[in-house]
């Protein structure tokens, strides 16, 4: 059975892959397939960005899709940046930018 990992991080692809390794499933990827849009993450929580993400892409592709959204929860900061740790530099800002602005 094909399960879809709605991720185009091959780091987070390669620890599901393995978790997976013993099972009957075939992992695909976001790279498995020529054309995805952008999906926006609005939610307010990890939880509700996974959530989006997994039903957009299931609407797309009908796979069943696995999903996981991440980031970092510094308690200085009210657990900021949390599910804005992306962005948190600024719209298309690198990691490192990310990082610097953090510390």
């Amino acid at each position: 059975m094909k399960l879809l990992f709605a991720t185009t991080n091959s780091g987070k692809l390669t620890e599901v892959k393995k978790v997976f390794s013993e099972t009957s499933f075939t992992i695909l990827s976001l790279a498995d397939f020529p054309v995805v849009p952008d999906i926006v993450e609005d939610g307010l929580t990890f939880a509700e960005n996974a959530k989006i993400k997994a039903k957009t892409v299931y609407g797309l592709f009908h796979v069943p899709t696995l999903a996981d959204d991440s980031g970092l929860s510094v308690e200085q900061l009210s657990g900021g940046p949390g599910v804005f740790s992306a962005r948190y530099a600024g719209k298309n800002a690198t990691d490192e930018a990310n990082n610097k602005l953090l510390l």
